[in-house]
């Protein structure tokens, strides 16, 4: 059911050599690229009659107008079950709490005196926020997008996702319903690479019943499949993106003390989002690997979704258990493999989370499982994989906000530097940058204080 590597009694090798050695999905992005680039220059050029015939296509149904009306996400929060509202409001509660304390804020630092320079935080003018479809529906996945974007000050917010044959043509109620409990009414029934597009070329010809297209965004968030990625790479530059999110991962970091009965839990619930998803348990007590794949055994039994995504993906090359002979070494495993979420159950967790430098999140001990940070933490699940989190961050308040700074100097202030200035514009070898400043003063430059 999962595989294991056993890399106790080396010595581990170090950067990408270990990484080498760890299960990992296959994701090439790069090979989907050239199926991409019709499609985002077909809707380049054609609009939303572009994005409705690939709906049409790859959803196998078609929109009269991309544009989800408002009384359809009005009546979709107003048709919700009651349990899963107050589970949503729950999650967006926390969500703000954490994401409000991620504000920035302007701050002036006086270099010398008469000299100043205040970084600004301006947030973008407008995002895209993606929310897949497909296997599984993922309101949450609106909660987490719009809720940053929101704290931020992001004044224009438009969310999509693919439309579904089951409910007209239209997104999936559940995903109206959170965008209207955040007060999101630009919401496109589009999926896919060229909802991507839509984003960053905008919609030339406008909607069936005359209202305005989908203007341009500058910034698209959001995970979604291979295409989606792909479409974010190759528009990347037009418009700014989160990242290239591959299959979800979790990793697990345990010594004897983990209970294997919590740990095959977890590593299901990653499994079940798809048959690319990566579960791997890293661990030096091989008495707690064999308890983990007896209880796999027994909770996949009785699992859903088992055959078309539970199974192939503990199966997959993506997944394993990998035994080491200490936690030292387990922590430098970890470390290699930079995992989207990370759990920690050992005796000592909170000081070896601590020791934990790459990973999206870190969820200490077990009572923090990922399904928890999936939706009522109060973290953010839209976190770097495939590696990424070695220089990538998950989906937060700066996200969306651009640092600017502000140069303020009076004239005695740049006289005071302004030899400096010319030095340095002589030494490589751009004498106008050096003219600049001696234009100011007469064409001498002053001597420093």
């Amino acid at each position: 059911m999962i595989s294991r590597i056993d890399l106790r009694g080396e010595t581990l090798p170090e950067g990408s050599a270990l990484r080498d050695l760890l299960p990992r999905a296959e994701f090439d992005v790069e090979a989907a690229l050239e199926k991409v680039r019709p499609i985002c220059e077909d809707v380049r050029h054609h609009g939303a009659a572009a994005v409705i015939e690939y709906g049409e296509k790859f959803d196998g149904v078609r929109v009269e107008d991309l544009r989800v009306p408002a009384e359809a996400i009005a009546r979709a929060l107003e048709e919700l079950d009651p349990a899963v509202r107050a589970a949503l409001e729950e999650s967006i509660r926390r969500a703000r709490l954490v994401h409000r304390e991620q504000r920035r804020t302007t701050h002036t630092t006086q270099v010398v005196p008469g000299g100043t320079v205040t970084e600004k935080w301006i947030p973008v003018d407008r995002v895209g926020l993606y929310v897949p479809g497909g296997r599984a529906v993922y309101p949450s996945s609106v909660v987490m997008n719009v809720v940053p974007a929101q704290e931020a000050g992001v004044e224009g917010i438009a969310v999509s996702s693919p439309p579904q044959k089951e409910f007209g043509g239209l997104p999936h109620p559940t995903i109206l319903a959170a965008c209207a409990l955040l007060g999101v009414d630009e919401v496109y029934a589009a999926g896919g690479a060229q909802a991507i597009a839509m984003f960053a070329y905008g919609t030339v010809d406008g909607a069936a019943d005359g209202r305005p297209g989908c203007a341009p965004v500058d910034l698209v968030t959001g995970p979604g499949n291979i295409y989606v990625a792909a479409a974010k790479r190759l528009l990347k530059g037009r418009i700014g993106i989160d990242a290239e999110a591959g299959p979800t991962e979790i990793a697990v970091l345990a010594d004897a003390t983990a209970d294997p009965v919590h740990v095959a839990a977890d590593l299901i619930s990653q499994a079940e989002h798809d048959p690319m998803a990566a579960s791997v348990l890293v661990t030096d007590s091989d008495e707690l690997a064999a308890a983990v794949e007896a209880e796999l055994k027994a909770q996949v039994a009785v699992a859903r979704h088992v055959d078309d995504r539970i199974a192939p993906a503990l199966a997959g090359r993506q997944s394993a258990i990998v035994l080491v002979t200490d936690l030292e070494d387990g922590l430098r495993v970890v470390n290699a493999y930079g995992a989207e979420h990370l759990e920690i159950q050992t005796a000592d967790a909170a000081a070896l989370a601590d020791r934990v430098r790459n990973a999206g999140a870190v969820f200490v001990g077990p009572w923090a499982p990922v399904s928890l940070g999936d939706y009522c933490a109060g973290s953010n699940h839209v976190l770097p994989t495939g590696g990424c989190a070695c220089h990538s961050s998950g989906l937060s308040v700066q996200s969306f906000l651009r640092g600017v700074h502000i140069v303020d100097y009076t004239r005695d202030a740049l006289a005071d530097v302004a030899h400096h200035v010319v030095t340095l514009a002589e030494a490589e070898d751009l004498p106008a940058h050096g003219a600049a400043i001696k234009a100011r003063f007469g064409w001498k430059v002053p001597e420093s204080k």
